[in-house]
């Protein structure tokens, strides 16, 4: 049994040739977080990759869904999982998320079981993956940031979630590449300790400065759910 950890879209090709039995998308702040506050309450998550939101309009028109919008909206159902809580089951919400989102497509593509994991749930994930697994390889796949120019910027909240999921599954007899080792070795720190370093992240003082300090609250729920989202037919519900 092995995983294996790396960052960002390419990843999903190493997973894919590395025929990974399940594939774990990290976007902590705050794809992931998302997924896991609307699909514990019973709704469905549709990843939506375009940003452009007359396209996430139609899209979400045409799968009975209701559409996220950015927060800078001001809409009652945005990007911010606060919003999300008012979620009733059985309703579904269309996500989009330049990273997250776009991750969630491209691994389902891999023909790997997909599921999203953050610090809310990354105990749950763990296991549920062990099971999915099947003696296969289990990839996590931290989403990170981009820059202005677009390139990939590693983020620390991505870097402690992965490695939340990745030490558990050591725990259980998972045998850990060198990439996925480190991630791991992130674990080690207390909560508090990693708190304080996704707050003052510049993914977590950006949100801050945008008015948007509940977002980290809400991400910083270490283990406070059992849900695990999976994709099936392109959608996120409870498995």
């Amino acid at each position: 049994m092995h995983a294996t950890a790396e960052w960002g879209a390419h990843a999903i090709a190493s997973a894919r040739d590395a025929a990974a039995g399940v594939i774990i998308i990290v976007d902590v702040l705050s794809f992931s977080t998302c997924v896991d506050v609307a699909v514990s309450r019973g709704a469905a998550v549709i990843p939506f990759r375009d940003g452009d939101m007359a396209r996430a309009e139609t899209a979400a028109k045409v799968a009975g869904a209701r559409l996220a919008y950015p927060r800078d909206r001001g809409t009652a159902l945005n990007l911010s999982p606060l919003s999300l809580m008012a979620l009733a089951p059985g309703e579904t919400v269309l996500l989009p998320s330049p990273n997250g989102s776009t991750l969630s497509l491209a691994a389902a593509e891999s023909g790997a079981t997909v599921l999203c994991g953050s610090l809310r749930n990354a105990a749950a994930v763990a296991d549920a993956a062990l099971a999915l697994a099947d003696g296969r390889t289990i990839a996590v796949i931290a989403a990170g940031e981009r820059w202005p120019d677009g390139s990939l910027r590693p983020a620390i909240e991505d870097l402690l979630g992965a490695g939340r999921i990745l030490a558990r599954l050591a725990s259980k007899g998972f045998t850990l590449s060198a990439e996925a080792a480190l991630f791991a070795h992130s674990a080690a720190v207390s909560n508090a300790i990693a708190d304080a370093w996704i707050k003052d992240s510049l993914s977590g003082r950006e949100l801050v400065a945008r008015g948007y300090p509940g977002d980290i609250h809400s991400a910083l729920q270490h283990d406070a759910s059992a849900s695990v989202p999976v994709l099936r037919q392109g959608r996120y519900v409870r498995l």
